[in-house]
């Protein structure tokens, strides 16, 4: 029986048994490390986000509940509002020092900032280049606030004291006009950002050409850091990031539409490297006619569904505050299921950035809730988002 197997494994052209032995554990070994490898890459990929996942789930549990909300609604007015606030240490030590929907934006920004400090090599770039936002956002209330006429104290309750624009923020403010706020950002990226759209504003008088070209720069940049996702988590992150394009887009069109304004006029304010919308598909919506017929262009996508059932509200408003909010919403519901999928990995410093945002602007609802005569305490929780 040896002698039959000897002759067996010489014929296939091994010298020796011995041989044979060596090249079937070498097999073996090899396909072994292939078991090895493909089961211990995930866990791999997961462990940077140990710790990071760790800070963010212990601020998650501090999100309001549903049951908090409540008793926030229930306040008598406004200060009940931030006496409830006090009694929590993320909102007490702003309370007291801002106007309340500035303490509001400066606790999410503190938390924008904890995730960029915190977040893995790979994703890192994402969310620090996501701390602009704050610069983005500050830049357009300055740029509101001049062409509304609002003084600087007024302008000052609209910035949040957060992104690399911060120490010139007073300058900003103390700016008597828009090209003045333009030109005291000699020295930055900003003046070229929004080079084109500045003649624009100067003939039509219309901010969106400079809101545009700002959010632009902010998610395209933000686009080229997920371009080559690594991995399963860079992935998501590339799926929200698209969305966020998306979205961006849709909200463009639809107040281009009410504006009047033509193809060639936002052209260059969209983002062509959308997710589920491509260039061609933008390029269609563009030419639509009025916010109906982008909205019936949009069939096909998961975008259809969500701003049908807002043209009811359109229709009777005149708004697209409500195509504003679905997209808003369709953004954070992204967020949540990547958060639900990628549990062990980037999933929760997505999914507690949209909830903290969530909870940011129902606080700010409710705060105008109060702030404003007629609302009862069931009519603010119908706006809550």
């Amino acid at each position: 029986m040896a002698e039959d197997i000897t002759t067996l494994v010489t014929g296939l052209g091994f010298p020796s048994m011995e041989a044979f032995l060596a090249v079937m554990f070498l097999i073996l070994a090899i396909f072994g490390l292939i078991v090895v490898v493909s089961t211990i890459k995930p866990v791999l990929s997961m462990f940077p986000y140990t710790y990071p996942n760790a800070r963010v789930r212990a601020r998650m549990g501090r999100i309001f509940s549903e049951k908090q909300f409540s008793e926030i609604i229930e306040s008598g007015n406004l200060e009940e509002v931030k006496n409830y606030l006090r009694g929590y240490p993320d909102y007490a030590k702003y309370i007291d020092q801002y106007p309340l929907e500035k303490a509001l934006d400066i606790q999410l920004a503190e938390n924008y900032d904890l995730v960029a400090r915190i977040s893995p090599e790979n994703s890192r770039d994402s969310f620090k280049f996501l701390l602009k936002k704050w610069d983005i956002r500050n830049l357009k209330s300055i740029i509101i606030a001049k062409e509304a006429g609002l003084s600087a104290e007024e302008t000052m309750d609209l910035v949040v004291p957060f992104g690399e624009l911060t120490d010139k923020l007073d300058a900003l403010i103390d700016a008597d006009n828009i090209n003045e706020v333009i030109n005291t950002l000699e020295g930055t990226e900003y003046p070229q950002i929004m080079e084109d759209a500045i003649p624009i504003y100067q003939e039509t008088g219309m901010l969106l050409p400079l809101e545009s070209s700002l959010d632009k720069y902010l998610l395209e940049n933000l686009l080229r850091t997920v371009a080559t996702p690594e991995d399963d988590n860079t992935s998501y992150l590339k799926n929200y990031v698209g969305d966020l394009v998306d979205s961006t887009n849709l909200k463009i069109i639809l107040r281009a539409k009410v504006d009047g304004l033509k193809y060639e006029d936002i052209e260059p304010y969209m983002i062509s490297d959308g997710y589920q919308i491509r260039e061609w598909k933008l390029k269609d919506l563009m030419e639509a006619e009025d916010v109906s017929g982008v909205v019936s262009g949009l069939e096909g996508t998961d975008y259809s569904t969500l701003l049908s059932d807002a043209m009811a509200d359109y229709n009777d408003s005149g708004s697209i505050s409500a195509f504003e909010t679905a997209l808003d919403n369709h953004v954070d519901d992204t967020a949540q299921k990547i958060s639900l999928k990628n549990q062990f990995g980037i999933g929760p410093m997505i999914g507690f950035l949209s909830r903290k945002e969530r909870e940011i602007k129902n606080l700010k609802i409710i705060a105008r809730g109060k702030r404003e005569e007629g609302f009862s305490p069931a009519q603010i929780k119908e706006m809550l988002l």
